[in-house]
């Protein structure tokens, strides 16, 4: 099926393909089957999901567009593509909200049958840009995808209206055709996905080959493309999401340290997927409890801890607003525990299906008192994974919570992952206190649970019914060592010391900083979290300039690894991207007294590697520009 003979067929490096249509053509959808075909046969691949926050927009509006943009490649890339080579757009509004993105020259297919006056007035247009020069200087593939859909599933018996949503198969099994991907994975998931439906199954079969054969029989493409596949490190690969990613990072944390894992969470855009994922594997010894609200999850999941458990608590940012008081409790009970903030646009209800970097702050000060906590932060949708397993690490060893960042960008992108040698994955199995601790002056044991190891400064985890180990904890300050309730203020500096010189002693234990040096002292990019793709393909292009960049990349935000500060001042200019107002730029400055220059982008899409690419020329040719 997919032998493309009778046509050229042209090789490419690489492409990038953006689907677009009404929120209920299954952009999303057709989108992550293209992108699995595609890692099955062995690309390299990157994604941009792009979906509106409305459940259900009014249809045919630009407000209910949704979009799902993948690069897939020949060679290792870090990024979904700037712009969009191919457009594939579903309606007028899918055309409108997408066209501004596609450069000059690319390809644009259109469902040409959708292009009526209702939809056009929809969208805004006065005329039809099908014919008005609008489209001038691309190259337009006009493809009636509902009238051909209907037509070939009318055998079937299928009611025309129905016919109408398997559209997207119809558009798939173009773009399919076009770019030589192998068929039999996507009929074989069709039959899987609509098994309990068989006429849905056969008509969207029918769509998908009907696509397919267009494609190869029409006229309208003189040619197909071919995008050879990537020359991995060997290894068993798959293609994953960061919030698939990181559900299964806790799963792996939860067997290396060999507890039961358990998750309250309430569901939040774009966090929800985690607890959608974890609720799978009740066979590894996970627990889930969809909350009624976001303190109630937080709450059960520091019960949890109290017995035993990894305990982990899902969110976004106005999740976290709500948690601050139970976090500032975990901090005081210490008892580990793992706050995953996957971060969206702000503030308050803000853009829930867009990302941002906004959380930082929160991250760092967001509680009542003295309450520090470490921070670690996910840089790409695979590295969830090692991202979750080191956050376990640090909450059981240091018997403290940790916030773990990630945001909407890592979340719903995907990318290929090599799956780990499981001996290669940490031990962080946890010594639970069996017995008593402490001599009291009438000579007879007890159980201490602030009495600290004299290294970490974490206390005893003793399992609740474990006999002589009875302790009482809660949210009134502690005596030092004994747990006791203390109002005295000289226990209450000691203990929050204690509390802070515990987590500030995780700096000999973490690495020093990732750092891509080319060896000049130039300029350094320093990013965190999801910028990682964007700076690092920015400083491919500036060095392929003949320039000089090198990039660090941070995931440890509190602590920060012990060699920042170093790092900082070896370099003339220092350029911090981050999809904020300059939050880490601001720590920087204030920990090390650098000039850390700011690149800030608020507009609920990540950074094109041009836009940091344009920053870093500005620096390397004025040696002091106003870059933010």
């Amino acid at each position: 099926m997919t032998d493309t003979a009778s046509k050229d067929v042209t090789e490419l490096d690489h492409v990038v393909i953006r689907f677009a249509g009404d929120s209920g053509d299954g952009m999303q959808l057709t989108g992550d089957r293209f992108t699995s075909a595609s890692a099955l046969f062995g690309n390299d691949l990157s994604t941009l999901p792009d979906f509106p926050a409305e459940i259900r927009a009014p249809a045919g509006t630009l407000a209910g567009v949704s979009a799902f943009q993948v690069n897939i490649s020949d060679h290792d890339i870090l990024t979904p593509g700037d712009f969009p080579t191919v457009l594939v757009a579903m309606n007028p509004a899918a055309l409108r909200a997408n066209l501004v993105d596609v450069p000059r020259g690319g390809t644009v297919i259109v469902n040409s049958d959708s292009f009526e006056e209702r939809n056009l007035n929809k969208a805004g247009y006065a005329t039809n840009p099908l014919v008005d020069g609008t489209l001038d200087g691309f190259d337009v593939y006009e493809v009636p995808m509902t009238s051909l859909t209907v037509e070939a599933t009318k055998e079937l018996g299928v009611k025309p209206r129905d016919a109408e949503r398997s559209k997207n198969c119809f558009a798939l099994g173009i773009v399919s055709w076009m770019y030589t991907r192998p068929l039999e994975a996507t009929t074989a998931w069709i039959e899987t996905k609509f098994a309990k439906s068989p006429l849905v199954m056969q008509s969207n079969l029918a769509a998908f080959r009907a696509g397919y054969n267009f494609g190869e029989t029409a006229e309208l493409f003189a040619s197909s493309y071919e995008i050879k596949p990537t020359m991995f490190d060997p290894g068993d690969y798959t293609n994953v999401s960061g919030n698939t990613a990181l559900a299964w990072g806790l799963i792996a944390a939860s067997q290396l340290a060999r507890l039961p894992l358990f998750l309250g969470s309430y569901p939040i855009t774009p966090a929800s997927d985690i607890l959608h994922e974890l609720s799978k594997h009740k066979n590894f010894g996970v627990r889930t409890m969809q909350a009624e609200d976001e303190i109630a999850g937080i709450s059960a999941a520091i019960g949890a801890a109290f017995g035993g458990h990894l305990a982990i608590t899902t969110t976004s940012g106005p999740g976290v607003d709500l948690k601050a008081e139970a976090m500032g409790l975990a901090v005081s009970l210490e008892l580990p525990l793992i706050i995953v903030d996957i971060q969206r646009g702000g503030p308050s209800t803000g853009l829930p299906t867009k990302t941002e970097q906004s959380d930082l702050m929160l991250a760092m000060y967001g509680r009542h008192g003295e309450s520090p906590m470490p921070i670690v932060a996910a840089k790409t949708p695979s590295h969830c994974f090692d991202a979750a397993i080191e956050a376990a690490r640090l909450a059981l060893k240091y018997r403290t919570p940790v916030l773990l960042l990630s945001d909407g960008y890592i979340a719903n992108g995907s990318e290929p992952w090599r799956l780990p040698d499981v001996a290669d994955l940490p031990d962080i199995a946890v010594d639970f206190a069996t017995e008593p601790n402490h001599t009291s002056d009438k000579g007879e044991a007890e159980f201490w649970p602030y009495l600290r190891d004299t290294e970490t400064l974490a206390r005893p985890w003793a399992v609740p019914g474990t006999p002589g180990l009875e302790h009482r904890i809660g949210g009134l300050e502690k005596e030092d060592g004994t747990g006791n309730v203390n109002y005295d203020g000289v226990n209450h500096e000691r203990m929050t010391r204690l509390r802070a010189a515990k987590v500030a002693g995780i700096v000999k234990d973490i690495p020093g900083v990732e750092v891509d040096d080319d060896g000049a002292r130039d300029l350094l990019v320093v990013g965190w979290g999801s910028t990682y793709g964007s700076i690092g393909a920015a400083v491919r292009r500036v060095r392929a300039r003949g320039m000089k960049a090198s990039h660090a990349h941070v995931m440890h935000l509190f602590p920060f690894p012990s060699d920042l500060g170093e790092v900082l001042r070896r370099y003339k200019r220092v350029l911090v991207p981050e999809m904020n107002m300059g939050q880490l730029s601001r720590l920087l400055r204030a920990e090390f007294l650098v000039d850390a220059q700011s690149l800030t982008k608020i507009q609920g899409a990540p950074f094109k590697a041009s836009e940091i690419e344009a920053a870093m020329l500005a620096l390397l040719d004025n040696p002091s520009p106003e870059v933010s």
